[in-house]
């Protein structure tokens, strides 16, 4: 039977907390920032968390081989 492997796309856009959940960057922070309230970048800067069937399914991708 084949290893599993971890699913690179993955890995590269999400990291795990130690109780499971999956965090992410959060989109509209990389360019055409200027006219975004500061409010906004100040809120987009803090990552954001994935819950239920998708976190279940991050967390099954990035699972180590063995």
């Amino acid at each position: 039977m084949p290893k599993q492997k971890t699913h690179k796309g993955i890995k590269k856009r999400f990291k795990l907390t130690a109780s499971g959940k999956a965090k992410h960057r959060n989109a509209f922070r990389g360019h055409l920032l200027s006219h975004k309230s500061a409010k906004q970048k100040r809120h987009l800067r803090k990552d954001g968390l994935v819950t239920g069937k998708d976190a279940e399914t991050i967390r099954e991708a990035l699972r180590p081989s063995s």
